[in-house]
């Protein structure tokens, strides 16, 4: 059965996030929550990279972190929202600046065995083809490279699914691939040694505009094409709003997020970055 989400609309995805970069870190508590974690991740890895790229660099709050554990490692901030990258060259108390480079992660301007260690926080979900992407990733690594990634599974944001579903038959959340899924695509694309773990976090809102509010000044509010097309009447709001409600604990609203967290290597007899059909078994 195929379980594959609506697709992104690459044009719009752009869009939001080049509007959100100037506002972003108001709002990116989470985002920098899991950034952080996948950090200290890094301790329990005896790995020193020459060169390192943060995927979906966002503002930069990684790619700095990256530049002062790797000290003399070349850091390349990677964004496909040029106004992100802008935040990224602004940030204070660099040693040096970065090298920053705006594109698609499913189409990277970067030669064959290029960079030892790949960061991806929160970006794998703005892909339209993961095994297309995981093939990117694995190309541009040096064989024995690391990818170390976090993305968002299925149940995350899942009472404003469920709030919208009870309203209308369109898609007003993205969907996300499963656990299992991603590590089965890292198989087929053959990286090496894949390790999966999830994680479930949860945010709470005093009424549903304020989580909106939050997702538009992530730039991560639906662009799937998939979505409904010109603008939500207000019944069709209020009464999302209401079935929202049905949630409501301890005088809160809360929104759900199931963080996915996975690294891989790149094998070090490295002969082909492309996927082949074959089947895998689940990870446990």
């Amino acid at each position: 059965m195929n379980h594959a989400p609506p697709e992104i609309d690459k044009q719009q995805s752009r869009i939001a996030f080049s509007r959100a970069a100037a506002r972003y870190d108001e709002v990116a508590v989470l985002q920098r929550e899991i950034g952080q974690r996948m950090i200290e991740r890094l301790d329990l890895i005896r790995f020193q990279p020459g060169t390192v790229l943060d995927l979906g660099s966002g503002t930069g709050f990684a790619t700095a972190a990256l530049g002062r554990r790797y000290r003399k490692a070349q850091v390349i901030a990677l964004d496909f929202a040029f106004p992100m990258l802008l935040k990224v060259r602004s940030r204070g108390s660099w040693r040096y600046r970065p090298r920053c480079l705006c594109a698609d992660l499913e189409r990277l301007p970067l030669v064959d065995r290029s960079i030892d260690l790949i960061y991806s926080n929160a970006a794998l979900q703005w892909s339209n083809d993961l095994e297309r992407t995981f093939s990117e990733l694995l190309r541009v690594l040096k064989p024995g490279g690391l990818l170390l990634f976090s993305t968002f599974g299925p149940d995350t944001l899942k009472e404003l699914r469920a709030a919208w579903s009870a309203v209308d038959g369109y898609t007003h959340v993205s969907r996300f691939p499963d656990m299992h899924d991603v590590g089965d695509a890292l198989l087929r694309c053959r990286f090496a040694d894949p390790v999966m773990d999830v994680d479930r976090m949860t945010l709470t809102y005093n009424e549903v505009a304020g989580l909106m509010r939050d997702l538009k000044l992530l730039g991560a509010h639906n662009v799937t094409r998939a979505r409904p097309r010109g603008l939500t009447g207000r019944g069709r709001l209020q009464a999302m709003q209401q079935a929202y409600e049905e949630f409501r604990c301890d005088g809160l609203l809360p929104a759900s997020y199931e963080v996915v967290y996975g690294h891989a290597w790149a094998p070090l007899s490295q002969t082909t970055s492309v996927c082949v059909p074959f089947d895998v078994s689940p990870l446990k």
